[in-house]
């Protein structure tokens, strides 16, 4: 049987899946490589987990994403725009950029002195968003996250879990079109990490590109298209869920999982 010859119009349409695309990522801090020539794909509407010890080169490559952190090499594209190439950011509006690719952070990171409401408002403000049609977005997430309840009070009011589900609403408000979810449960007790995590679950079914670091291996494994192991700043295995958590083909991605077993 012919093999299909690709067109420029095939590759253009394969490529334009990719909401998210880096190639060749390397970034050091201080003279210590972090990220060493790191490539990754998340295509529309799937769902990548990155995991990983502790300071493997995680949560940089998702800051890399947005540029939070900026790649001294590689080429990073969003939404088919190439944002960061060369070690220079070719991105010219920031703010947009952030807007497409939304990020719930470890640590909350809401405003003390705001209500839930006007956490949520405040985002949308700064985007343009005119105020009347903020608020209402705003009601609407609250609801669709679990803490319609919980609109009116501030954050030191709140559990944890309400706070991180109040950030996921923050995120959404700019309807993104990937959500970033940096160790999303790290700092949560059990019960606010499964209040978070049914969220993130009705977010996958809703089919919402997004790209996850975690350390909750039995979530990545339900909810996940694509897992990725990450260990010294490389991408050491990848590949589907059962294959990468359930039947490990590198030594390293084996020794990982058998810590986090004599861990759980």
């Amino acid at each position: 049987m012919t093999e299909p010859v690709a067109t420029a119009k095939t590759v253009a349409a394969a490529r334009a899946e990719a909401v998210v695309r880096i190639e060749g990522l390397s970034k050091s801090f201080d003279g210590r490589l972090v990220l060493d020539d790191v490539s990754l794909e998340v295509d529309r509407g799937r769902i990548v987990s990155v995991i990983g010890q502790s300071g493997g080169g995680k949560t940089t490559l998702m800051r890399c994403v947005n540029l939070l952190e900026r790649p001294d090499r590689g080429t990073v594209e969003v939404a088919g725009e190439v944002v960061h190439s060369g070690g220079r950011t070719v991105c010219r509006d920031l703010p947009a950029l952030r807007r497409t690719v939304g990020m719930v952070f470890q640590k909350f990171n809401l405003f003390p002195h705001l209500t839930a409401v006007e956490n949520i408002v405040l985002a949308q403000r700064k985007a343009g968003i005119a105020e009347a049609e903020a608020l209402e977005r705003a009601v609407t997430l609250l609801r669709r996250v679990g803490v319609a309840h919980r609109g009116l009070a501030r954050p030191d009011q709140l559990s944890g879990g309400e706070q991180q589900r109040v950030a996921i609403a923050r995120a959404l408000a700019l309807r993104p079109e990937v959500l970033l979810f940096d160790e999303p449960t790290s700092s949560l007790d059990p019960e606010s990490t499964r209040e978070v995590l049914t969220v993130m679950r009705e977010l996958a079914a809703d089919g919402m590109t997004m790209l996850l670091v975690t350390h909750e291996l039995p979530f990545a494994r339900e909810v996940s298209d694509h897992v990725v192991f990450v260990d010294g700043g490389r991408i050491v295995e990848a590949g589907r869920p059962q294959d990468v958590l359930d039947r490990p083909a590198e030594r390293r991605t084996r020794e990982f999982l058998a810590a986090y077993g004599s861990a759980s």
